[in-house]
């Protein structure tokens, strides 16, 4: 029976209920103490807005363009990888999405093949990581061309640091007896989590976008992570090589710095997402809606600007566009929809933060998330970055 999601909140709640300890801690997730994640959230709480009461209107546009893509709203679901806390994973969030009209970022660690995924939302970005040789990562490149990808999302906030101070899960080599035998007290004790699997079938513990260019099956997850670990941090010319070997609509995710965003321009990026990968990076760094105004103002509408951290309704949303992004990517969002109930879980997030952004426009009496401006958001004195540390690497003059 489909269940009734009311917010966020309720989904999240019903995914810690559900879920094994273990597998919740993963989703959870957050580097160190945690304070970045903690922080992603709590830093919309001081942002207001003041409501009008009259001549508010009712037609509330949402629509967007973002790489290319027409979107219905300004929300896209993250390149979250490993999905399969149920087993058909990233295939119900791209159905998820395709009903609510936008699109779905799928992660290089997903959990379902990306020619699987395409076929439930042609509306789909690609994101990989910068590991292996360039060869590589080429294949990768023209395997996401050849499945029909969108769009290429290169994500860099990550790997700085995977110390917790918790227990983290270390994902299993493959699912054999004695893999299976490891989840059968979790299942006896969280038994509607374990029913999806019994009926449909235990997950394939690999990372199939994830292949090297020599591979001929997918690779193990357990095999992959090492690789990460070790992996060389790209240059700019690098990134420019990159963007140049796709040829379309090419994001960086992790931008925190506006010397960084000016740098994507200068590469011929088409997008950013200002981004600390949800507190999974070096703990303490600020929340990135802190970071959003002076970025999108360095920007100055030269590419698309995105914005990633900490969104739980549709006021955040609305928060997160008038102060420069065209549109949000959704994390553990959209993951507490897809434990709690499938496809229509995600669903029901994506259409509770539609509404959300409808009430804020409808209270802010703003026509279109287009006229949503700066002057629409109150921040307490200091709130922004507006000194950021010189750059080692680059100033734009």
């Amino acid at each position: 029976m489909a269940k009734n999601i009311t917010s966020v909140a309720a989904a999240h709640r019903i995914t810690e209920k559900k879920l094994p300890k273990a597998i919740y801690s993963a989703l959870y997730a957050g580097m160190e103490k945690g304070l970045t994640r903690d922080n992603n959230v709590l830093a919309f709480d001081e942002l207001g807005v003041i409501p009008r009461v009259a001549d508010l209107g009712n037609e509330h546009n949402q629509k967007t363009r973002v790489m290319g893509v027409d979107l219905s709203f300004p929300v896209i679901t993250s390149c979250v990888g490993a999905q399969g806390i149920c087993s058909e994973g990233e295939k119900l969030v791209a159905k998820a999405t395709k009903k609510s009209g936008t699109a779905i970022a799928l992660s290089n660690f997903a959990t379902k093949a990306m020619e699987e995924v395409i076929q439930h939302n042609e509306n789909l970005f690609f994101q990989l990581y910068w590991f292996g040789s360039k060869d590589d990562i080429q294949a990768r490149v023209e395997r996401a061309r050849k499945a029909g990808a969108k769009g290429l999302i290169i994500t860099l906030d990550w790997m700085m640091t995977f110390r917790k101070d918790w227990d983290s899960v270390t994902p299993p080599s493959e699912m054999n007896l004695a893999t299976a035998l490891s989840f059968a007290i979790p299942a006896i004790t969280h038994p509607s989590w374990a029913l999806d699997f019994v009926t449909k079938g235990m997950p394939k513990l690999t990372a199939p976008n994830a292949r090297e260019a020599h591979d001929k099956k997918d690779p193990p997850f357990a095999s992959v992570f090492p690789k990460m670990f070790g992996a060389k941090m790209p240059t700019w010319e690098d990134l420019q090589w990159l963007r140049e070997i796709w040829g379309g609509s090419f994001m960086i995710k992790g931008i925190m710095h506006p010397d960084d965003a000016l740098r994507a321009i200068d590469i011929g990026a088409t997008a950013i997402s200002v981004s600390n990968h949800g507190g999974n990076n070096i703990d303490s760094t600020p929340a990135s809606i802190r970071a959003l105004p002076a970025i999108a103002k360095a920007v100055n509408n030269q590419l698309d600007v995105c914005f990633d951290g900490g969104i739980r309704r549709g006021l955040d949303v609305v928060k997160a566009v008038a102060l420069g992004a065209k549109a949000v990517l959704i994390g553990r969002a959209h993951l507490y929809g897809l434990a709690a109930d499938g496809e229509n879980g995600v669903h029901q997030v994506l259409e509770i933060l539609r509404g959300g952004v409808h009430e804020g426009l409808l209270a802010l009496g703003k026509p279109s998330i287009h006229d949503l401006v700066p002057e629409d958001v109150i921040a307490p004195e200091g709130f922004f970055l507006n000194k950021f540390p010189p750059t080692f690497q680059y100033l734009k003059k």
